[in-house]
C-alpha cells in the first residue's frame, strides 16, 4: 500500500470493518433474523427451538468471513450456509425451509464480506 498514491490513480476502498466485528455482526443479524421468522410456528418446547436455530444462524454469520477458499464471497457464503444448515434440517426433517433460508443469509452474508471486510 502506498502512502502517498501517485496523483491520478485510484484509492483502494477502505474496509469498513476486520472479519470478526463483521462475523459477530452478521451472526447476530442473521440469527435475530431466524428466530423472528419462527416466532409465529408452533414447537413442542420453543424456547429450545429459537435458540437451536439462533445459534445454528449465528454461526453461520460468524465463520463466512473468517473463511478464506479463494472463491467468491457470495458462493463461499452459499456453501458454508447449506453445509451448516443440513444438520438441523435432517434432525427436524424441514429440508426446505431451513437449507433455503442458509443458503440465501449465506450467499448475502458473503457477497456483502467480500464488500466490507479487511482481507476478504
Amino acid at each position: 500500500m502506498e502512502i502517498f498514491p501517485l496523483p491520478g490513480s485510484p484509492a483502494p476502498a477502505p474496509a469498513l470493518m476486520t472479519s470478526v466485528a463483521y462475523g459477530l455482526l452478521a451472526g447476530t443479524a442473521f440469527g435475530a433474523i431466524a428466530d423472528g421468522m419462527m416466532i409465529p410456528l408452533e414447537f413442542p418446547d420453543k424456547r429450545a427451538a429459537l435458540l437451536g436455530a439462533f445459534l445454528n444462524r449465528f454461526a453461520i454469520g460468524l465463520l463466512i468471513p473468517l473463511v478464506h477458499l479463494g472463491v467468491a464471497g457470495w458462493l463461499l457464503g452459499l456453501g458454508l450456509g447449506v453445509l451448516l444448515s443440513l444438520p438441523d434440517a435432517i434432525i427436524t426433517k424441514a429440508f426446505a425451509p431451513i437449507v433455503s433460508v442458509g443458503a440465501v443469509g449465506g450467499a448475502i452474508i458473503g457477497w456483502l464480506a467480500s464488500h466490507v471486510v479487511v482481507g476478504m
